[in-house]
């Protein structure tokens, strides 16, 4: 039967409520209730719901893998649905659903059950009966069969139970890496294990259990050499006390090594068998069959989806016949259709690579006969540092495999795979995976790395190549991701080296990042995240404009102000058809916003919108225009004030806003509008001759005003050459 998928949309959905669900859960733990950081990814949490539940009744499947929908598994490949899938099933959660709209608090109480410590959660009778105590019924929470857990738990304590102290003493004496000494008694216990492979593959696991990474990661090497360490215990005091049964115990070896991790058996068979002892190493080659061989060799591809150079070496040192070869690969093979790669529809040829490489490999053109040395004796140093003391350059191997390596690693990796990549729908998923990765750097805070990804995408993006298209509106979607909002919340909190790190990603991501920057700069009173945002709106420029379309139809006057400001502060003709409504506003501060906003805009589509107003204003609103105007004493608003006197009738019905633009002439200053002045003020006619007379007194008093040279020799000018009526002005001014 086909797998049910869940519809894009859905999918869509369901990503984005987990990743609002694990930063809400993560702001949880780092921030008080009251912190605006919590209480923005809070509201992404709730605007998450409300999209993917569209106000129904919305329920989610746990599973430790993924979540489900109505049986229909999310994609676990995707950053973000496996981790919330672990957070809510470590939380002893099996179901969660939500009817509605759930209110602020409710999800708080949701975070605070999630924040729990386990002892406690299991104590007061689990998630779902905490949740019927406190909790909000807009959410539901079904919880594990906790009866259920506590039988499997008493069957675990019962097995424990018949692990003795001389078990759990052999255990420790064989995983502490020291050579140990076992009396009589152990020796006993050892011949016992001996005898059988479940006990065998037991001791195997007890003894590498403590072997793991600080990040929980299996360290496959000293797993390996401890391994080895008990199976050589085992087979000296079987040659000791009964060796008759040597044939018998290797066999029993070689059935419990098929069962522990195949990378950890395959490390195995690199070591080396030390000289008079049992030679542990061969004697398991040589008791594996076919069957085992074969069921190794499966697990092994199984896992890696692949064959390697490694896999390769092993499996010529098990199986040096060529005939065997070919009947394991066999036996491989059916092994194999049993798994789901088996089943994919490119088994086939993976498995022809696979096949190739197992059966042909030879590394001798390629390998020097000093690394071959090298890599043979991995094994036995492995085994030597299992029992003896570190090496001092230990800790710089361990940093190789630390979180920020393999991360610098897997950076690299995207972006050189994008830059190799011929076939344009493959370069889009990689695209999409490296705005996947950078989403998770971005919410990490490993700026650095998420600035070399996004320069990847940019460069990508700017190239005439395939995949351009893709990168574009990777990039995009980066810009308007949780991620990128997450990011935008915490501006006010960075130090000024995050906000130059931010900054520049913000730069290179592109204008599409003004979706995130508008919630942070909304605000009344100005705040230090606020104008960080507005900063990075306004650096860039006319293409930031079409994105601020929605904050001039938003109801607050603080919202519709800040949009003014940064419409003009973008100097774009664009900007024009977005400021026009805002003048209509009836609150004056929105209107002197968008004034001052138009008058920094060197366009005669924003010339004319100002005469527009003018010629309807009249009074004081006509003045309260040309404060706006002036206030800043912007040199930039002087090629607006040309174009209006120069579009306006200044002896007829415009004869007061030409008054007052040489009135904002001389308020200005600059050299700019003294032309335009010069040519008012040298106006004659017979008739109007009183408009005449006030239009060459203010522009005198401008020119006096801006009191440069050039307004001053243009007033000497007037005073020499000018008509009887304006030298007498320019006389008695002086006077």
């Amino acid at each position: 039967m086909a797998q049910v998928q869940l519809s894009p949309e859905l999918a869509r959905g369901v990503l984005q409520l987990a990743r609002a669900l694990l930063l809400a859960a993560r702001n949880w733990s780092l921030y008080p209730p009251e912190h605006p950081a919590l209480a923005a990814s809070v509201d992404r949490l709730a605007a998450a719901i409300r999209s993917s539940s569209l106000g129904a009744i919305f329920s989610l499947g746990i599973t430790p893998d993924t979540l489900l929908v109505e049986g229909a598994a999310a994609d676990a490949g995707q950053a973000g649905i496996a981790e919330a899938a672990v957070l809510l099933h470590d939380r002893d959660i099996v179901q969660i659903t939500f009817a509605g709209d759930p209110p602020t608090p409710a999800l708080h109480a949701l975070l605070r059950l999630l924040a729990l410590d386990a002892a406690e959660r299991r104590a007061r009778g689990g998630p779902a009966a905490i949740w019927r105590e406190g909790g909000d019924p807009s959410i539901g929470i079904e919880q594990v069969d906790y009866g259920k857990v506590l039988a499997r738990d008493d069957r675990d304590t019962a097995q424990a139970a018949r692990r003795d102290d001389l078990w759990k003493a052999i255990v420790t004496s064989i995983a502490g890496g020291q050579k140990p000494v076992f009396d009589e008694v152990a020796q006993r216990r050892l011949l016992s294990i001996a005898g059988s492979p479940q006990e065998i593959g037991q001791l195997a696991e007890a003894v590498i259990a403590p072997k793991h990474a600080a990040d929980g990661s299996p360290m496959i090497t000293t797993q390996a050499a401890t391994v080895l360490t008990a199976f050589r215990h085992l087979t000296s005091i079987v040659s000791v006390m009964d060796p008759a049964r040597m044939p018998e115990v290797m066999q029993n070896l070689a059935t419990a090594a098929v069962g522990l991790d195949p990378h950890v058996v395959m490390q195995m068979m690199q070591g080396e068998d030390a000289e008079g002892g049992v030679a542990v190493v061969g004697g398991l080659a040589a008791a594996f069959d076919d069957g085992k061989v074969a069921q190794l060799l499966a697990t092994a591809l199984a896992l890696d989806g692949q064959a390697s150079d490694r896999l390769a070496t092993i499996f010529n040192t098990i199986a040096p016949d060529e005939d065997r070869k070919r009947r394991v690969m066999t036996l491989t093979r059916h092994l194999l259709g049993e798994t789901d790669l088996g089943r994919s529809s490119q088994f086939q040829t993976l498995w022809t690579s696979m096949e190739e490489l197992l059966v042909s490999y030879n590394d001798k053109p390629f390998v020097s006969a000093e690394y071959r040395a090298s890599l043979d004796g991995v094994g036995g140093r492995a085994e030597r540092m299992a029992l003896a003391d570190l090496p001092p350059e230990l800790p710089v191997w361990l940093d190789t495999l630390g979180q920020a390596s393999i991360r610098k690693l897997s950076v690299q990796l995207l972006i050189d795979l994008l830059a190799i990549e011929r076939d344009a729908a493959r370069a889009g998923q990689l695209a999409d995976d490296m705005v996947a990765l950078c989403e998770d750097l971005l919410m990490a805070g490993a700026y650095d790395d998420a600035r070399t990804v996004v320069e990847a995408l940019a460069a990508h993006a700017a190239a005439r190549n395939i995949g351009r298209d893709a990168a574009r509106q990777a990039l995009d979607q980066l810009g308007e991701s949780l991620a990128m909002r997450e990011t935008a919340a915490l501006l006010g909190d960075l130090d000024d080296d995050g906000w130059a790190r931010v900054a520049a990603i913000v730069r290179l991501v592109g204008a599409s990042t003004v979706e995130s920057l508008k919630p942070v700069m909304a605000v009344e009173a100005p705040t230090p995240a606020s104008q960080r945002a507005e900063e990075l709106i306004a650096g860039f420029g006319a293409a930031a404009v079409p994105r601020l379309a929605s904050l001039v139809d938003d109801r607050r006057w603080f919202v519709q102000a800040g949009a003014a400001r940064l419409l003009g502060r973008s100097r774009a003709p664009a900007a024009v058809p977005l400021l026009q409504p805002l003048l209509r506003r009836s609150d004056p501060r929105i209107a002197r916003a968008a004034i001052g906003a138009l008058g920094g805009i060197d366009d005669p589509s924003a010339a004319r919108a100002i005469h527009t107003v003018l010629r309807a204003a009249t009074g004081a609103l006509r003045r309260t225009v040309v404060e706006a105007l002036v206030a800043d004493r912007d040199p930039r608003v002087v090629p607006m004030l040309v174009r209006i006197i120069e579009e306006s009738d200044v002896t007829g019905a415009d004869h007061e806003i030409a008054l007052d633009t040489l009135a904002a002439f001389g308020r200005v200053g600059g050299d700019a509008g003294i032309p335009a002045i010069a040519g008012i003020i040298r106006r004659r006619g017979w008739f109007g001759r009183r408009k005449l007379r006030a239009l060459k007194e203010a522009g005198v008093g401008a020119l006096a005003s801006i009191a440069t040279p050039a307004s001053t020799a243009a007033l000497d000018d007037a005073r020499q050459t000018g008509d009887r009526m304006l030298r007498k002005i320019v006389a008695g001014r002086s006077a």
